[in-house]
This record gives C-alpha cells, structure tokens and sequence, in this order.
C-alpha cells in the first residue's frame, strides 16, 4: 500500500488540503453517498497535512461541537453534511451559529448533477429524489458567504475564500455545497494551491467618537456598560474590568451568552436588564438585545451608546434600539481607548463597588439549601454545580444554570445558549469544547428538554467513542418550564393556568435518561433530593477524572416562575 502523500489529484484533496492550510483541525462529518471521493482522500493523504476526520451520528451535534470548539478555542472548524437531507439537520446549528457570530465552514454534498458520462454521476435512486433546484436556500439568509462547487480546483480556491469571510468580524458561517463529480473530477495540470486570505478586522474607533464618549463619560453621574458576550481569548473581559475601575462605570450582563468579568468584579451589578433604569449613560457592547422594550427600558434623557464590529445588527429585520452614538469598532479597542482619554472617577467607583456587594449580598441570600426530602431549587442546582468548578472550568448553560447564583472565576466559564434558541446546543457544544482539551473540566447543564433535543444517543455515542470525560448534569423539571412561564406571563389569570397540567408544556412520562447514558457505558446517576446533589457531584469528579469517563447526573429540579 502506498504511503499518504500531500499531493491532490482530485476536487476533494484540494478540499481537504486546503482545510488543513488554514488550520482547521477537525472535520465534523456525517457522511453518505456524495462522500466516496472525500473518504479516499482521506485515507491517501498526509495525515498532518489534512483535519482528522470525526464521524458523529446527526448533524445537530456535528455543527453543536465545531460551536463549542470554537468557544472553548477561537478556533474554526470544519462540518460536512450529506446533501439536503444532512443539511436540513445542520440549518439549527447554522442559526445558533450566525445568532453567536462563531465562524463555523459548513459543507454539504450535492446530488450529483450529471446522469452519465462523468465519474461522480448518479448510481442510486436517492439521488434523483434528493435534488433541489436551490438546495443551499436552506441557510442562505443565516450564512455570510455561500457558493456551490462548479469546478475541481474550486475546492481550494472557494474553501479559501468561504473561511476568510467566517473569520471576518464580525465572525459568522459560512457554507459551500460539493456536488460529487467536482469532488471526483481530476485538477487540472497547472493547478496550484491558493495563496492566504487575511480576514478582515473590525476598524479602530475614530478619534472624534472616542473625545464624544469620553466627555460624556466625564459627566455622566450614572454610566453603565452593558455586554453580553467576549472574545475566546478574554481581550474584552481585560479591557473592560481595567476601564470599569478607572472610570467607575457599573457593569450588567443581562441575557448573558458568554460571562464577560468574574462574579466577584466589584463593577458587577448581575445578569438582569433592570440596572438599564437608573443609568444617565449606558454603553451597550457588541449587545443583540441590551434590554426589551417593551419590559423595561433605560431613561428618556439617559445617552445611549451602541458599539461593536456590526453595533446595528444589521441582518436582524426589527430591532429599534436607541442610539445617540455609534460606534463601528472593536469593543475592547473602545475600552482601551476611552480609559486613555475619561478622567478617573474614585467616588463612582466606590458607589459602584456598594452596589456590587449588596447585589451579591441579595443574590445569596436567595441560594438556600433543600430541607429533608426536598428537590433542589434551580439556584441550589447552580451554586453546587459551581462549587465544583475549579479555575479553568467552564459550563454550558441550555436552561440549566442560574447565572448570579453561580460563583464564576473568569470571563468565558459560562456559555449559554444563543439568543436564536435552536435547542440541543449545549450538550454538542460541551463535547466539541472537551475535545479541545480533554483535561479541562467541561460540564453541560441541560434542562430536561434540552437533553432531548441533542441526539443524545448520539452524543453519548461520541464521548464513549472519542474518550471524552464531559460532565452532563440534566435540570429535570419534568416539562418546558419556559413554555409554561410565557403562558403564565401572557395570561396569569387564563384558562392555561388554571388547569392542573397547562396544554403543551408536560414532558411525563420521561425516559430514564441514567439508563440511556448507561448504554454507552457512561456513570449515570438521579438525584431526587437536593440535599444529595454535592454528593453525586463529588463522586462524579471522581468518575472524570480517575476513570476518565463521562457521566450523567439526571436532577430533579422544581420548576418556579423565574427559572
């Protein structure tokens, strides 16, 4: 047999050479018929010169894990799919992706367009049936670049570009679709690999908007930066504890994606939108929905400030925030630059840093410990999942975890699912970061729903299989509990609320999710009462890290009107 060499004779080398230039490490796939030409490159191919290939069961967790991986990383990854029937599963993830700005190369095959006469052409009867006149209309409106495959050599030159634009701030997917006789098809003779792309930054504020920022900064009594998110490397969450102590600006994370600043940082004031109303000044960064409008909002006379790589959000059709200046910038850079400019303020800073403590002061007060044979509480849930977090821990939150009841040691500890709510993210998205390093305590808290929507036999499957010590803990409230919020929100008093079990919300009778974990040989565990919880924590711990195995904790949670 031949030794793999890094030579591309086909569509499909330059493909998978071309990922490996722009360092991407892993190709999440799940393959079919279009694939043949890809799985013979990589078996000919230097295996150092191409991403390792990662077979996964369902295309939710495929594009779930190149998420996570990114989060836990700031490292793009690769996800290939099998025509439109493969790419119908991947549109969730896309959109989470897009709603996350995470940079994701998102492939499919294509039914072969051809009925004879070319290699690569249609053999099966699946391949009439699954054709589309517009397949790649499936994620048009959610990726920043698509484009399908005419030529072979297009392979390398298309993957170049597509991954250049992923990259770009702000960052997003992106997709190609792989008809199979390019993939098949020979380069031709003078055929060479592209040369880089740069991706392309977001610009540095313009000195004129960073003098406006900082005299109003200056004179505002009440200033407060508003940010639900940062960068993989922790860049924002530097600049901004820095400026916040400086200048003695408030911080809030409401609706937060990726914790920003530790829980202790004295310029925290929570997770809710409500620290928006006393503010004169409020600066929202790079912030999807800073608050809701129709719920509460800041103060007429308050300035609103909006900055960011894309401050506007301009792929989003309704979204109508004030803004008395914007700032197309990256936010740390922003930082950075008004802490230059603003004075320092030492008596807001110690107004804030009171306001800081009294709000963690509240905030643990309402973290009490179950009684007897009581359930945990989604607070108690959070705080003994917290507990058990060391320094480089980090969680992923789909209606799991109570943020302010959480003690997080950095910013990038909690990622909570995108705003889009394409459910099944958590759990994929703990597994690809737990790839990334298999040593890092990765812990996925899921609601009970949640869980389900993952695949999670195929999940289970891939971190029995890929050896991943991932930590699953499963809020079991028997039941859409957000669902029945929003009812009891829309109509307190209605018929929905009166009845013993509101309509569409129940999820009894429930599997047991310990013994469909238990199939792939993970440590599986219900914990009924909540005073048993750090228990079964602790000896989980053990299970991952002696045993280097994965474990699911199934808790019964009560379900309540806040979370």
């Amino acid at each position: 047999m031949a030794e793999p060499g890094d030579e591309a004779e086909t569509g499909a080398d330059a493909l998978l050479l071309a990922l490996g230039r722009l360092g991407i490490s892993y190709l999440f796939a799940n393959a079919g018929t279009d694939f043949p030409p890809v799985i013979e490159g990589l078996a000919k191919l230097r295996r150092d010169a191409i991403p390792t290939p990662v077979p996964v069961p369902h295309e939710t967790v495929a594009i779930g894990m190149a998420h996570g991986y990114w989060l836990a990383t700031g490292e793009m990854q690769a996800v290939m799919v099998h025509v439109n029937v493969g790419l119908a599963n991947t549109v969730m993830g896309v959109l989470n992706a897009a709603s996350d700005n995470v940079p994701v190369l998102a492939l499919s095959g294509r039914t072969p367009l051809t009925e004879a006469g070319r290699f690569g052409g249609r053999v099966t009867p699946i391949q009439y049936a699954q054709e589309m006149f517009d397949q790649t209309s499936l994620v048009r409106e959610a990726v920043k670049f698509d484009y399908e495959i005419r030529y072979p050599e297009q392979c390398d030159t298309i993957a170049v570009r597509a991954a250049a634009i992923a990259r770009s701030d702000p960052g997003g997917p992106v997709y190609v679709s792989l008809p199979r006789e390019p993939l098949a098809e020979s380069l031709p003779e003078n055929f060479s690999a592209s040369a880089p792309i740069r991706p392309a930054e977001a610009p540095a504020p313009g000195a004129t908007e960073m003098a406006r920022l900082a005299e109003w900064i200056d004179t505002a009594d009440a200033p407060l930066v508003i940010c639900q998110r940062g960068d993989p490397h922790g860049r924002l969450s530097r600049a901004l504890s820095t400026t916040a102590h400086r200048l003695g600006l408030a911080v809030s994370e409401p609706f937060t994606i990726r914790n920003v600043i530790k829980s202790d940082d004295p310029a925290l004031l929570g997770y809710g939108p409500d620290a928006a109303e006393a503010a004169d000044l409020v600066i929202v960064l790079d912030s999807g929905v800073p608050w809701i409008p129709n719920v509460r909002a800041p103060r007429a006379d308050a300035r609103i400030v909006h900055a960011g790589p894309d401050p506007l959000f301009e792929k989003r059709p309704v979204r109508g925030y004030r803004s008395d200046l914007t700032i197309t910038a990256d936010p740390a850079a922003v930082l950075d630059a008004v802490a230059g400019l603003a004075k320092p303020n030492p008596g807001r800073q110690r107004r804030v840093a009171e306001a800081s403590r009294l709000w963690r002061r509240r905030v643990s007060s309402q973290v009490q410990a179950p009684d007897g044979d009581e359930m945990s509480t989604p607070e108690w849930l959070s705080r003994c999942v917290s507990d058990v977090m060391d320094l480089r821990a980090i969680a992923f939150n789909e209606l799991g975890l109570v943020p302010g009841a959480m003690q997080l040691q950095g910013p990038n500890r909690l990622f909570t699912n995108p705003h889009s709510g394409g459910l099944g993210w958590g759990l994929p998205a703990a597994l690809g970061a737990q790839l990334a390093d298999r040593e890092r305590l990765t812990i996925a808290a899921v609601g009970d729903g949640s869980y389900m929507f993952s695949n999670p036999v195929a999940c289970h499957q891939i971190a029995e299989a890929l050896e991943l010590p991932v930590l699953i803990v499963v809020k079991n409230n028997s039941g859409w509990n957000a669902v029945r919020r929003a009812v009891s929100s829309a109509y307190p008093r209605g018929a929905a609320m009166a009845m013993n079990t509101v309509p569409l919300t129940t999820l009894d009778p429930l599997p047991d999710f310990a013994a469909v974990a238990r199939a792939s040989r993970a440590h599986a565990e219900r914990v009924e009462r909540g005073a048993d919880l750090p228990g079964a924590l602790a000896r989980a711990l053990g299970v991952v890290r002696n045993e280097r195995r994965h474990v699911l904790l199934d808790v019964a949670v009560t379900a309540t009107d806040t979370f």
